[in-house]
């Protein structure tokens, strides 16, 4: 009975381990609201690049700098991908920032706030 009870424990200890060591990777998909850069705007990213509107980058809040994600509107089934270069966005409820051109890319400039589903490549 003891080895069952060791083996059992066993089981639950690396149970654990494993699910820690998955959660640590971060998510892999999410969905929520994306906004995009102004056209006009000029400044440097929190990567240090200076921003671009023709590139398709993204500012997200804790994905590491060069994370690649394919960023989906699921209304009108348009994908972009776009590499992680900026934090952001800092309002509730908005998992992205996108560039100006991909932003375009997705037809989300006369919307505004889209919701959006992302997956990291």
């Amino acid at each position: 009975m003891r080895l069952w009870i060791s083996i059992g424990a066993g089981l639950a200890i690396a149970s654990g381990f494993a699910i820690g060591a998955a959660s640590a990777q971060g998510p892999r998909q999410f969905a929520g609201l994306a906004s995009y850069y102004d056209k006009n705007y000029q400044g440097k990213t929190a990567s240090g690049d200076r921003y671009d509107s023709a590139k398709f980058t993204a500012a997200h809040r804790s994905l590491p700098f060069g994370t690649r994600l394919s960023v989906t509107d699921p209304r009108s089934h348009r994908v972009v991908t776009v590499v992680v270069n900026d934090r952001g966005p800092f309002i509730k409820g908005r998992v992205l920032d996108l560039s100006f051109s991909a932003a375009q890319a997705l037809h989300m400039t006369g919307r505004g706030v889209v919701k959006v589903t992302a997956a990291v490549d």
